[in-house]
């Protein structure tokens, strides 16, 4: 018998020039999304990817096994209150998607504890997400408000995986549906005081958040009001709440320079107030706290600090300090509740908390470290609706401790697991973490975190696994995963490089691996990677590695600039085209994206550096590892088309045989964050982890 052969797409030159520089692109054509002989070219892939991968099947299944098994699926959240309820979900065996539901608060109630599977007294269910999935591939919550008198809720859905959520408000208690005529919709949706009122936003034909709209219920979508318009294409909006629900916060930005507006959600049809008109590089987050702003900016330091403005007059002028970071934190967020602040910051690399106390007039007292164990732990608030409260919840997590539920008082400074995820069959105890850090290439140290079981030792004979994003100050923060058990059970060192271009280690570690200084992102993660084997943690010939979005352009770049160093790559919904995608600004997101990658159409510099790494204009004819790329036909941050034409100049270009393959596989029901239902989703890394333990070596 012969071996498959992989779809050739046919060539058809399409010629892209910009400042005397001349590109061919034979596979442009593949962006027709609606054409029959595009969808026959991504389905002959899948074709091709399922068999090359039929014997992957049993190790597939065996993982999906395992994960399951790690799982309680049968399970529900700590219980939180809010107003006159207490609201959680439900998880229930067999089923893809949670139950949304909430029981009666009565004056002096402690908090539930109803083991899984129990139903509460009075529980009312405001979304069974498998009854509402009925019928469709994909399905998405965008939203879940509730009214602020518990009478009705507003649900966002989304049934393709576009990002574009359809709006129905719903009697909170029988689930009628109220109003339905709110379609295509961004995330976000914020309701008025009275009930009366949802303020919402809407994309451009760029895709880009720019318009914020209120409804009145029970009224013709026609008569909707446009809030505010942003004008320029480089920055986008969205919307929220202020902790005590008051108000309305519009926050407009780009990746370098914010505008913040209030609504009085008392006075819904009331006119928005700025607090701080835009000024370039000025980068703000307000919280509003009874009469004063309390604002997170870097107009003082790179890494941010926290300042006070009295709600009547919130300029810049009037901002006053109230806490400062050492050096290398990074303050993020603040959260204000009746009796205390919570600040959200980076220490030493890692996301954690500090509370600041309120005296009787208000007055901020000295910031507090919340203690928590491990050392490598991420920490953060969890879900707190009440703004008048004594206690506080947090979500503690580390890459080998499950994610757990914590509350902390801070009058006595009692910190109490409310609940912690069960992982059935999993013991902490059997397994390591710690960081390690590697010199890149310009002598800057670089974070590693490492995970393996304690009986691996560093002889340089173990499989390896690095994953790797650095793009946009996101940090890849220490959390657990039961997939990754599966890849650690089997002696594979699992390992993450916080390269520069993310956040782990504040402004200035992003503002390294961006722009002018993207390769950066991509020397440490290969440095990293050598790294592992240098330390006789990993085999030469045994280290994997993965990436996903602007993590997929890592992998794109990493796999030209050194193949010989891994056996496998998976690239999930890749940004590999990236040069053409920021030459169009008709394409979603473009024009936002020009201060995180450069505007090549304006810049001639701009260009000539993107197109000194854009993976897809790089290809080296040189032997590369197996390269699994997976992508979503409806995804509208990466499009299909970038991993589609990347796998057809790979095939044209490099080195390859049949023991390392080149394979696309695309969802046709999907988006950017692959199959929406968890059995789904299991399945899926089931198989993309099969992918790259075959080529560890690894077959059962």
């Amino acid at each position: 018998m012969t071996s498959p052969q992989p779809p050739q797409a046919r060539r058809l030159p399409t010629e892209r020039t910009f400042h005397g520089d001349t590109f061919v692109d034979d596979y442009e054509w593949l962006r027709d999304k609606e054409s029959p002989e595009v969808i026959a070219h991504l389905e002959a892939e899948n074709a091709y990817t399922d068999a090359l991968t039929e014997h992957l099947k049993p190790l597939a299944d065996k993982l999906f096994g395992e994960i399951k098994a790690h799982t309680q699926e049968t399970d529900l959240s700590v219980p939180v209150r809010m107003g006159d309820w207490w609201y959680f979900t439900r998880t229930i065996e067999g089923e893809q998607y949670a139950v949304h539901a909430r029981s009666p608060y009565r004056a002096g109630d402690q908090r539930p504890d109803p083991q899984p599977g129990e139903s509460l007294p009075g529980e009312q269910v405001l979304l069974d997400g498998n009854a509402e999935a009925q019928g469709h591939d994909f399905f998405e919550v965008s939203d879940l408000a509730v009214s602020h008198d518990g009478a009705r809720v507003a649900i966002g859905l989304d049934v393709a995986g576009d990002e574009i959520y359809d709006l129905s408000v719903r009697d909170a208690a029988t689930g009628e549906v109220l109003d339905d005529t709110v379609r295509r919709i961004g995330n976000g949706v914020v309701w008025s005081l009275d009930g009366r009122h949802l303020f919402y936003t809407r994309r451009d034909e760029a895709w880009r958040w720019h318009e914020v709209w209120r409804h009145e219920l029970g009224t013709p979508v026609e008569q909707d009001v446009l809030v505010i318009r942003e004008g320029d294409e480089e920055f986008a909006l969205m919307i929220g709440e202020s902790r005590d629900e008051r108000w309305l916060i519009v926050m407009i930005g780009s990746s370098t320079t914010t505008e913040a507006h209030l609504l009085d959600l008392a006075d819904a049809t009331g006119e928005l107030q700025v607090v701080q008109p835009r000024v370039d590089g000025l980068d703000y987050d307000v919280e509003v706290d009874g009469d004063r702003i309390l604002l997170v900016h870097n107009a003082t330091r790179v890494d941010f600090d926290l300042a006070q403005a009295p709600l009547a007059s919130p300029g810049r002028e009037h901002w006053t300090p109230v806490m400062t970071g050492g050096d290398g934190d990074r303050i993020l967020g603040v959260d204000a509740f009746a009796r205390f602040v919570v600040v959200t910051m980076r220490h030493d690399g890692l996301r954690t908390l500090r509370l600041l106390p309120k005296g009787e007039d208000g007055t901020l007292g000295e910031p507090r470290a919340i203690p928590v164990e491990p050392e490598l732990h991420t920490l953060g608030l969890g879900a707190n609706p009440e703004y008048d409260t004594d206690t506080v919840q947090l979500a503690l997590t580390s890459w080998l401790t499950p994610s757990s539920v914590l509350d902390y008082s801070p009058t006595t400074g009692e910190l109490s697991l409310l609940k912690q995820k069960a992982v059935p069959g999993y013991d902490q105890q059997l397994y390591t973490e710690e960081r390690v850090w590697v010199t890149a290439d310009d002598g800057v140290r670089v974070p590693v975190s490492l995970m393996r079981r304690r009986d691996v030792e560093a002889d340089g004979s173990n499989p390896g696994y690095i994953y790797g994003y650095g793009s946009y100050e996101a940090s890849w923060d220490p959390h657990f995963s039961v997939a990754r058990l599966s890849l650690l059970d089997r002696g594979v060192v699992c390992a993450v490089a916080h390269v520069r271009g993310g956040g782990e280690l504040g402004r200035s570690w992003y503002d390294d691996g961006k722009l002018q200084a993207k390769r950066n992102t991509f020397t440490d993660f290969v440095a990293a990677s050598r790294a592992l084997v240098d330390l006789h943690w990993v085999h030469r010939d045994r280290l994997v590695a993965e990436g996903a979005s602007a993590g997929g352009l890592l992998m794109g770049a990493i796999v030209n600039l050194a193949p010989e160093l891994y056996a496998a790559v998976h690239a999930d919904v890749p940004f590999v085209d990236a040069l053409t995608s920021m030459l169009d600004p008709s394409l979603p997101l473009t024009a936002g994206e020009w201060q995180e990658w450069g505007n090549p159409i304006q810049d001639p510099e701009a260009y000539a550096y993107m197109k000194s790494y854009t993976p897809y204009e790089n290809i080296r004819a040189t032997r590369y590892p197996a390269i699994l790329a997976t992508t979503s036909l409806n995804d509208t941050r990466v499009f299909y088309v970038e991993p589609a034409k990347w796998v057809q100049r790979l095939r044209a270009t490099v080195d390859t045989d049949p023991a390392r393959p080149v394979l696309l596989k695309t969802e046709i029901a999907a988006g950017h964050g692959g199959r929406s239902g968890r059995y789904d989703g299991w399945r899926q890394v089931a198989f993309e982890f099969a992918f790259l333990l075959d080529r560890l070596g690894i077959s059962r």
